[in-house]
């Protein structure tokens, strides 16, 4: 079975604070990591109501795309962003610890793009948002996509001032992926069931990942999609142009 390794999901290193979900585990007498946590996200949560008020003012709906390396965003964005065809205006602002490879690609549609490169850090914040945002000064009325760093864990503990949250997984990963990062699948409004032309070739089933996140879950939509042959997109423009 063609598989991506589980681990690629959450290796780097660690110099930065990471705020954890209400309920985690944590050692006793973490009482002042506790509250630096609550500081980090209480200033991003700030940050991140200034940016939605600022996207919302101009008719920008942000789009933040999580999964973890490998599941196929900057594909989806590339064949998207060919689909739409001028439709309606797209900007997009690329997360990755190094290089501007994805930015380039992105480029080469004609679509506004503008890098953020994290370094040692595993996820966009509100303050790189609004940098960001500084820079690429969306048109009124845009589509904006925000392809964060591939990571299925941290990025969804930062809010962006986004409209929804997408998360996308791949049939070359794991079924129970949903199971094993419950705090992505929770926060994503639609969940994204890429590379479903390799589904001949591979062990996974389809029925039983959508389960998995509705049970952490619920009321979220699951669509299956390829990126590479088209199948299922349509379903997922109808949902984006929903994003006004």
């Amino acid at each position: 079975m063609l598989r991506e390794d589980d681990e690629a999901d959450h290796a780097h290193p660690h110099p930065h604070t990471h705020p954890r979900p209400h309920g985690s585990h944590r050692p006793t007498g973490a009482g002042e990591t506790v509250t630096i946590e609550q500081k980090v996200l209480a200033k991003n949560d700030l940050l991140a109501d200034r940016n939605r008020t600022w996207m919302t003012d101009r008719g920008v709906a942000a789009v933040n795309v999580m999964s973890s390396p490998g599941a196929g965003k900057t594909t989806l964005l590339e064949r998207t962003i060919t689909d739409l065809g001028g439709r309606r205006p797209v900007a997009v602002i690329e997360g990755d610890q190094e290089t501007r490879l994805d930015a380039d690609r992105i480029r080469r549609t004609g679509c506004a793009v503008v890098q953020v490169n994290t370094g040692a850090g595993c996820h966009l914040d509100a303050e790189m948002m609004r940098d960001a945002l500084t820079a690429l000064s969306p048109a009124e009325g845009s589509l904006l996509m925000v392809e964060n760093v591939g990571n299925l864990v941290c990025p969804a503990l930062f809010d962006l001032g986004e409209r929804a949250k997408v998360v996308i997984i791949s049939v070359t990963e794991g079924t129970d992926k949903p199971l094993k990062y419950p705090y992505m699948f929770a926060a994503a409004d639609l969940i994204l069931i890429n590379k479903a032309d390799l589904l001949p070739y591979v062990d996974f089933d389809v029925e039983q990942c959508a389960r998995h996140a509705r049970s952490v879950n619920p009321d979220v939509r699951v669509l299956t999609v390829s990126a590479t042959t088209g199948e299922g997109l349509a379903h997922w423009y109808d949902w984006l142009a929903g994003q006004r």
